[in-house]
């Protein structure tokens, strides 16, 4: 991105009296360029980190379980991002007659190229079989590690920022962003981006000249899904003490994202496409998990009613349903039966969450 004029890398906000000058998508170490989208995911994984071992400190688990499951899972993670992007994108990655341009075309993610459904797919299915070798709790883990997850997720959205990328249609509204379209011709890509619709017709018709350059004026749907994950995130840290049954902050999670995601990708004019149907990948895939979050919360909260409300008991790597009063009941209102889990009980410490 070197070739590309500072005076072209300014950002706007117009509609804010907002201007951001010379922002780079790298820096330079030696002549290595390192993508500031790389670093972001870097920093995202060490604060997921810190947030996981925090909860799991307050839950009484084991913290130093959650150290290694997160470096077990920084590859898979990363690779199923990048597996599910280009499996809805092949016809940009398939060089024809060179093996070796199309996979080192597959395998080059610092210019971006990864979706957080295919990390989160991949994610499940490396926590699965984690939980099954340690015989912990796959259902705990994946409340604790909601935290992670929407921290990893506030702070990747930017990498989008610095590389100009998954923002939405046009707009004049408040929220507007302007990117110079300059940016994307010094870099060679727009032609290429009105080629495939990301930048659209519409926009170009809404060309706004600021500061002497010609810019699209969009919804920075970054922004949006990152405040999102935010609020997310701030609701679930004000709730966690009142927990009603395992899985809870888990299918918040997948509720609420859901929901999140299923508006916001509407705006969007990247959104990878289940064939030539018209119909947006990652709009049915929100839809889905939010009908199906909201569907067992229901269910889990009316077997809690009737059961007085019990609180969540932690003992060990474990958790313990009871019912007003302090007596223990069977695990009735767990998302997800767990049979490994009495064979992985461990310590006895007690933590009850209310």
């Amino acid at each position: 991105m070197s070739q590309i004029s500072e005076y072209f890398r300014s950002i706007f906000f117009p509609n804010l009296g907002i201007t951001l000058r010379n922002i780079g998508d790298h820096i330079n170490i030696g002549s290595f360029e390192v993508r500031f989208y790389g670093i972001i995911i870097m920093i995202g994984f060490l604060l997921a980190y810190v947030l996981v071992t925090n909860e799991a400190k307050r839950t009484k688990q084991n913290p130093e379980m959650y150290l290694d499951f997160i470096l077990i899972l920084i590859i898979p993670a990363i690779l199923g991002a990048r597996l599910y992007y280009i499996l809805f994108r092949l016809d940009q990655y398939i060089v024809q007659g060179d093996v070796g341009a199309t996979l080192k075309a597959m395998l080059n993610i610092r210019g971006g190229g990864l979706a957080i459904y295919g990390g989160i797919i991949a994610g499940v299915i490396t926590a699965v079989i984690f939980c099954k070798v340690r015989k912990v709790s796959f259902v705990l883990m994946a409340d604790t590690a909601t935290f992670g997850i929407l921290i990893g997720q506030i702070l990747g959205r930017f990498g989008n920022f610095f590389n100009r990328e998954a923002f939405g249609a046009y707009t004049n509204s408040k929220m507007a962003m302007a990117i110079p379209l300059d940016y994307y011709r010094s870099d060679g890509n727009l032609d290429y981006l009105e080629r495939t619709g990301v930048i659209t017709q519409k926009m170009l018709d809404n060309v706004v000249n600021i500061d002497g350059m010609d810019c699209i004026t969009v919804h920075p749907t970054f922004l949006y899904e990152s405040l999102w994950n935010l609020l997310l995130l701030v609701f679930l840290f004000i709730y966690r003490k009142h927990k009603k049954f395992k899985g809870e902050f888990a299918l918040i999670y997948v509720g609420g994202y859901g929901l999140g995601r299923f508006i916001i990708e509407g705006l969007r004019s990247d959104s990878l496409m289940i064939g030539n149907t018209g119909i947006k990948v990652s709009q049915a895939l929100a839809l889905v998990c939010f009908v199906t979050a909201v569907v067992l919360l229901v269910i889990n909260y009316v077997r809690c009613a009737r059961k007085g409300w019990p609180s969540v008991e932690m003992s060990g790597d474990t958790e313990t349903e009871v019912e007003p009063g302090g007596e223990t009941t069977p695990d009735e209102t767990e998302v997800e039966a767990d049979a490994d889990q009495k064979a992985g009980r461990q310590g006895s410490d007690d933590y009850t969450e209310k």
